[in-house]
């Protein structure tokens, strides 16, 4: 959406005139008495009103700075539009940049999934996140489908940096530049296998993964390499999954990130038929409790509730049926 407004204005609008206006509402739809759209229930634009007053309230309460980009319906209908050009760090949020570049090198086949990664102490070594570290069984070596699925479910610090040594960083760069995707970058070391998750924009993050399952970022199956595994039951549940069963996180493709007082978050939300109905990039930090990384951080429970409003507001509404690579990929 080109019209520049701030933050306020643009998501706490109460008039009939400003949403026509900012979501292009038909002339001659009216308001319902008091402002409410009853001739819109169970439309994009509806779900798009009730996300938004969502995100509004949700992170006004949790406090901090908030950049946002979320969509229902595709993009045909911006639900929220919080500062989504702002450059922000990543963190893990782009391990699925990361995965994005090492796939389509398997696309072209320059590796295969099937191919061993060694895993040793030096790689190892170090205080990170994930499972390879408590392995302490070294040297030892694993499928690069096993690092990129450790890479995309619980996040691991060490596959990250084993996906580095099949596809360089600058190599990576290169790659998502390629795509399109000049503003998520890893950021460069002295190694040039070794990087920080560098940087992105919500907008960036939001195309992303619209292209991804629209299948015109990689092959049908490397797609659902990235699909399946954030849609698996082990992917992160503290945000937005946190309050729905067990079938309903099954919609969600959703990857986390952390670090400091950071806590982000990006994905998709299927509906019943896995074709995708909403995207968001939420990103947020600055909140109390920065040393809190748990469920009960401001930000993460502020998803949490986002999150439960975003699926039932889009639950009656079909999802994009074109993109059929994601309505293949798995749900765990």
């Amino acid at each position: 959406m080109g019209t520049s407004l701030n933050r306020r204005t643009a998501l706490g609008l109460g008039t009939m005139a400003t949403v026509g206006a900012v979501f292009g509402l038909p002339d001659g739809v009216a308001a319902a008495p008091g402002g409410d759209l009853e001739d819109l229930r169970a439309t994009p634009l509806a779900a798009a009103r009730k996300i938004r007053q969502v995100y509004t309230k949700e992170s006004a309460a949790a406090g901090g700075n908030w950049q946002a980009l979320v969509t229902v319906a595709g993009s045909s209908e911006i639900a929220v539009t919080d500062q989504p050009d702002t450059m922000v760090e990543a963190y893990s949020v782009n391990k699925i940049a990361v995965a994005v570049a090492v796939l389509d090198k398997v696309d072209r086949g320059l590796l295969k999934l099937t191919q061993r990664v060694n895993v040793t102490a030096a790689v190892a070594a170090g205080d990170s996140d994930g499972i390879f570290r408590l392995d302490g069984a070294y040297p030892s070596a694993v499928t690069l489908g096993h690092v990129l699925s450790a890479l995309l479910t619980v996040s691991d610090d060490v596959a990250a940096r084993l996906c580095g040594d099949v596809a360089p960083a600058a190599e990576i760069n290169k790659i998502l530049v390629g795509k399109g995707f000049g503003k998520t970058q890893v950021q460069l070391t002295g190694n040039p296998n070794r990087f920080y998750m560098g940087r992105t924009t919500p907008r960036e993050t939001h195309t992303l993964l619209r292209r991804l399952v629209a299948g015109t970022l990689l092959s049908r199956a490397s797609t659902n390499v990235i699909l399946s595994r954030l849609r698996s039951p082990i992917a992160f549940t503290d945000g937005i999954r946190r309050e729905m069963s067990s079938l309903e996180r099954g919609r969600i493709a959703t990857k986390a990130g952390w670090f400091g007082a950071s806590r982000h978050e990006a994905g998709v939300i299927f509906d019943r038929g896995s074709a995708p109905v909403l995207t968001y990039a939420i990103f947020a930090d600055g909140q109390s409790g920065a040393a809190n990384f748990g469920a009960t951080h401001p930000a993460v429970r502020a998803r949490s509730r986002m999150g439960r409003a975003f699926l039932d507001a889009v639950n009656g509404l079909p999802g994009d049926r074109s993109v059929p690579a994601a309505r293949e990929s798995l749900a765990g």
